[in-house]
């Protein structure tokens, strides 16, 4: 049996709380207890870049009235320490290519809007066994 590490930090990204308490929600699901939230992708950025913890896995939503999800994903992909920082996108867009450029940055993952739980569980745990961060448990 598999189990997460509730110890794991997780930044939930979104302009809208309904969002992020839906998304925390299916966290605390699945048994992660460590939660970061940011209502834009500047915030979420300096909570990444300048904040006392390490962040995990970033899921954060594409469109945001200040620093996008993409941006957001660009900035992290592009530092030195942070680059592998998993990063599940949640998007509206149904554009390819917007997702085409999302994955060029190196997404680990995208969920579309609106957000089915059991979709969004699969892709986090999808996400953390293919960075070694799903934990077999005893």
């Amino acid at each position: 049996k598999k189990m997460v590490d509730p110890k794991l930090r997780i930044l939930v990204v979104d302009d809208m709380s309904s969002m992020r308490k839906i998304i925390i929600k299916v966290l605390k699901e699945m048994g992660f207890t460590e939660f970061s939230e940011a209502n834009d992708g500047q915030p979420a950025w300096e909570l990444l870049n300048g904040g006392q913890t390490k962040i995990d896995l970033v899921i954060s939503d594409w469109n945001m009235p200040g620093v996008t999800g993409l941006e957001l994903l660009r900035n992290v992909r592009g530092h030195a320490t942070l680059k592998t920082t998993p990063f599940i996108m949640v998007t509206a867009e149904t554009e390819a290519h917007q997702i085409a450029e999302a994955i060029k940055l190196q997404v680990d993952n995208y969920v579309t809007k609106p957000v089915a739980p059991v979709v969004l569980r699969e892709k986090i745990e999808a996400t953390l066994k293919r960075k070694g961060l799903w934990k077999a448990a005893a």
